[in-house]
């Protein structure tokens, strides 16, 4: 059958528009890797994202990225972008066959509780948490027996077994509000220590923490390391996450998650920024704000890091790491996290 001439040259354009698509948004990431990548890191970088938005086609897939994840992952491949509250709330809302959540371990096993339905994976099954790995069910169930009705707020920070122990779930983002929604006077908040420290001093609440939980990488950070800068860089504006110290949240000018820290840079007008999480988050936020100057001690999540680029092709490819939670967790660990996210819309 002869195609008219009409159609050929409207099939044409359509292909080269096709074409055009595709090398933008191949030269849009160039760009924004260059605020952070070598010209060859780039290049070697390319092959592998042009295949996974390939592949992502291929297998009706979606990714869903951490803020703490490397440029060429955030930038190149990722559907969805940000902190644990959102990509929570991302991943009870989209379809697609395939989840790949680009991540720590305990927030693939939140994507999987929240979507029983879909095929959950991760790139590396060892990208775990010290948060997370700081407790366990049994250690929920001997609090609450200490503390009998006493209502248990847990931070998504842990496993899924640890979130089934648990009334309701939090993000750094958002668990002030989340305590201050309880009608008990006193409530238990796990895992991390100094995030219920933080906490502790915004409610009239009496909070029961564990003392073991802390984070691997902001636990590095100290008020010696804010009022150094401060004396070398008098104009800057200096950023903490609500995992550090008390005393590093007193030295700083403001305290939030990643996405919060996002939106109060956006609102300021100072151009130096001593950010003090993850150097993940740094990386990323110089190519959404060009003109401002980051200065950190930084310090890196292990963890985070094991999700590489190759790592991310591959598990698509094979469609391995399967991430699953078994019904008798899952069930009690979504009614925790259905209640957290319910109060957050």
């Amino acid at each position: 059958m002869k195609i008219p001439l009409s159609q050929k040259n409207n099939c044409t354009a359509l292909a080269k528009t096709s074409d055009n698509a595709i090398n933008n948004s191949i030269n849009e990431i160039k760009e924004k890797l260059s605020a952070t990548f070598l010209e060859h890191e780039i290049d070697s970088a390319i092959p592998f994202i042009e295949e996974i938005h390939e592949l992502k086609k291929q297998k009706n897939a979606l990714i869903l990225s951490h803020n703490y994840m490397t440029p060429d992952i955030y930038h190149g491949v990722s559907d969805f972008v940000g902190d644990s509250l959102y990509l929570a709330k991302k991943s009870s809302q989209i379809k697609a066959d395939i989840i790949l959540f680009n991540g720590v371990h305990f927030m693939a096993e939140t994507a999987a509780i929240l979507n029983p339905e879909r095929k959950v994976l991760i790139a590396d099954l060892s990208a775990g948490c010290s948060l997370s790995e700081s407790i366990n069910a049994n250690d929920v169930r001997q609090l609450k027996k200490k503390y009998p009705n006493t209502p248990v707020v847990t931070y998504v920070n842990c496993s899924a077994e640890v979130k089934a122990e648990t009334d309701i779930t939090c993000t750094s983002a958002n668990a002030l509000a989340v305590i201050e929604s309880l009608p008990d006077k006193r409530v238990i908040f796990l895992p991390d220590e100094f995030l219920a420290q933080n906490v502790r001093n915004q409610s009239t609440k009496e909070i029961i923490s564990w003392e073991k939980g802390k984070c691997m990488v902001h636990e590095q950070y100290q008020a010696d390391d804010v009022i150094a800068q401060r004396a070398q860089f008098s104009d800057i504006t200096v950023i903490a996450h609500p995992e550090c110290t008390p005393e590093v949240i007193q030295e700083a000018d403001f305290s939030g998650s990643t996405s919060q820290v996002s939106h109060f840079i956006k609102k300021g007008d100072n151009k130096n920024v001593l950010l003090l999480t993850e150097c993940g988050m740094a990386d990323n936020l110089k190519t959404e704000f060009p003109e401002h100057n980051f200065i950190s001690s930084c310090h890196t999540c292990p963890h985070m890091k094991r999700i590489t680029l190759k790592g991310v092709r591959d598990a698509l490819v094979h469609e391995r790491y399967q991430v699953s939670v078994p019904s008798h967790i899952a069930i009690p660990a979504k009614k925790a996290l259905d209640k957290m996210l319910n109060l957050s819309l």
